[in-house]
């Protein structure tokens, strides 16, 4: 597998992070009255999100291309493998309607429909929020928690 592959992830993990950041300093924005600010983040946390799910999307392609493998396979054994599946599963479910979720909240605030943006924003912000966070964990879990050597 060639090394840009490898580094996917990684870099899968740094957006993730990023558009928590993002997210949170939107809000941020948005609780200190900073509407062109808020939209700006907001807007900046979307592309983010965009440039990680092709990254991620690339990565599995070629993951599979070069090793026949859809993804890696969770090495943790004991208590923390019950909580990674929950995790992940949770993650799954709730990314999917992100996207379309986050499109709907941007387009009725980007055209100032305020109370209907306020309403859906309210329902996206925390999932998004959690399946930002949740792809970092997902990540140190998978790559870099402590597995015990083969006996």
């Amino acid at each position: 597998m060639p090394d840009w592959v490898a580094l996917l992830p990684s870099i899968n993990a740094t957006l993730n992070g990023l558009a928590t950041l993002l997210l949170l300093a939107g809000y941020v924005a948005i609780k200190r009255g900073q509407r062109d600010r808020h939209r700006n983040i907001m807007l900046s946390a979307f592309g983010t999100s965009i440039v990680f799910l092709v990254c991620y999307l690339t990565y599995h392609a070629a993951l599979h291309h070069y090793t026949g493998e859809s993804g890696r396979k969770f090495q943790g054994t004991g208590v923390i493998r019950p909580i990674y599946f929950t995790i992940l599963i949770s993650h799954i479910l709730l990314a999917v309607p992100t996207a379309g979720l986050a499109c709907v909240t941007i387009y009725r605030g980007l055209k100032q429909q305020w109370p209907q943006h306020r309403r859906i924003a309210r329902i996206t912000y925390p999932i998004w929020l959690y399946v930002s966070v949740t792809g970092v964990v997902i990540y140190l879990l998978l790559y870099h928690w402590p597995v015990a050597p083969a006996a």
